[in-house]
């Protein structure tokens, strides 16, 4: 590995040659489906900061989503990847099993919350994994109905459009969709009428009313939600939310989902979000940091659960693949030496008072949240209406872009600025990003 200075750079305009040229050659061969929230091509990324091919160096403030939460290229990641390499790069674990398939589930079991028996199966994305336990679930259950909520995001396969909330990008124009989907309000503090102090009681008393009388709990196969949702806009469900809903579906055989996705594997501070309240799922799904940037996903849940599906009915050609199994060994094992958990809380302690700091100043700013290395701005016009302010959001984004400072954007309306920094970042970088927050809401 070749290392890369920790410090911001800014060599060139945004975006440079280089990229303009990359640019160029994108566009005439990339589908325009796919888009992109930087204007340059990244050349090489480690630590804090992602370096492009111009040589512009950026504080890296989104982690790939949430991916890199090791840093990009973390030393065993690399390593234990680059021996599996070597050795083979491809079975298919349903042809010829391999002991690195084992091991994750192993270390899953391990890691994930609750004493009980646990098994898992292993996928490439985020969205398959959510797919897939709802096929556990519907298995299971003999049910078919599946209750997502206001505000969520799950994927971009058919299924997991069909549970995911907001419509652009994600859903515009693609239907159908799947069947058997329900959908119920989430304590969303911020915007709940009657305030953050009153949601968690009644938006679980309101969910679970309408899931009784709408669809009938007797039919309901699965409880997807996103312990503290991503994409709706890093919205962190009011105290005794989570709960309430957990015990209903206790209550009633239904199988509780936690979708930690995006919030699993420190990045809140804990191992995972559900940990906060002493929400047990029935099933978790996870991906993104799990692997330190490889892709690969899993399902992990009580035994009797996981075991339901016959043989055959879970798999995939890459499912489990040995190289990304590699990684996420690495991924752990840096976690753990590094105690990442640890070092999510000590980011939250450096960002959310500067954060909050900035919300007095900058009454652009109506909401401040999030925990560990989670954290979110919400933007309005107006602090009395709440009207989101999508257009601010854009320009605060672009602003940090230019100064050298990767930032990304998240919501329903499209009004939240996300920080999801790698949780291995130096608290000089964490410190340099702020002062150009700051600088850009100035300039609003």
């Amino acid at each position: 590995m070749t290392a890369i200075p920790q410090e911001r750079r800014v060599v060139t305009a945004i975006p440079g040659p280089k990229s303009l040229e990359l640019q160029n050659r994108r566009t005439a061969t990339v589908a325009a489906g796919v888009g992109s929230v930087m204007p340059v091509f990244a050349a090489r990324a480690s630590g804090g900061v992602v370096e492009d091919v111009d040589g512009n160096s950026f504080i890296d403030f989104g982690s790939g989503i949430a991916v890199t939460s090791v840093g990009s290229s973390a030393e065993a990641v690399v390593r234990r990847a680059t021996a599996q390499l070597a050795d083979f790069t491809h079975t298919c674990f349903m042809v010829t099993p391999y002991e690195g398939y084992v091991e994750v589930c192993e270390q899953l079991a391990e890691l994930t919350p609750g004493d009980h028996p646990k098994k898992s199966a292993l996928f490439n994305s985020g969205a398959e994994a959510v797919e897939n336990a709802v096929k556990i679930a519907r298995s299971y259950t003999k049910r078919q109905a599946v209750v997502v909520f206001d505000h969520g995001y799950h994927g971009r396969t058919n299924l997991t459009m069909a549970l995911t909330s907001k419509n652009m990008p994600y859903k515009n124009g693609f239907g159908p969709f799947a069947p058997e989907i329900y959908r119920v309000p989430v304590a969303y503090g911020y915007r709940w009428p009657t305030g953050p102090q009153n949601a968690g009681a009644e938006a679980s008393a309101q969910a679970i009313d309408e899931i009784s009388k709408q669809v009938g709990a007797e039919n309901v196969a699965a409880i997807v939600i996103e312990p503290l949702l991503g994409e709706g806009g890093f919205i962190e469900p009011a105290k005794g939310f989570l709960p309430a809903i957990a015990k209903f579906a206790k209550d009633n055989g239904i199988v509780f989902v936690a979708d930690e996705i995006q919030s699993g594997f420190c990045r809140t501070g804990q191992w995972f979000a559900c940990e906060d309240e002493g929400v047990v799922p029935d099933l978790i799904t996870t991906a993104k940091g799990i692997a330190g940037g490889l892709p690969l996903a899993a399902v992990t849940g009580r035994a009797e659960i996981m075991d339901a599906p016959h043989s055959g009915g879970l798999g995939g050609t890459y499912g489990g693949n040995p190289v990304a199994c590699a990684a996420a060994l690495g991924a752990i094992e840096t976690m753990r030496e590094l105690d990442l958990v640890s070092k999510a809380r000590r980011i939250e302690e450096i960002m959310k008072p500067r954060l909050k700091e900035m919300a007095e100043k900058f009454h652009v700013i109506g909401d401040v949240r999030g925990r560990g290395a989670m954290l979110a701005l919400e933007l309005v016009k107006d602090r009395d209406t709440k009207e989101p302010n999508p257009e601010a959001t854009a320009a605060l984004a672009k602003a940090c872009h230019m100064e050298g400072l990767l930032v990304l954007t998240t919501g329903t309306y499209s009004n939240v600025l996300r920080f999801l920094p790698p949780l291995v970042i130096g608290e000089d970088l964490l410190t340099e990003g702020l002062d150009i927050l700051e600088q850009a809401l100035a300039g609003l």
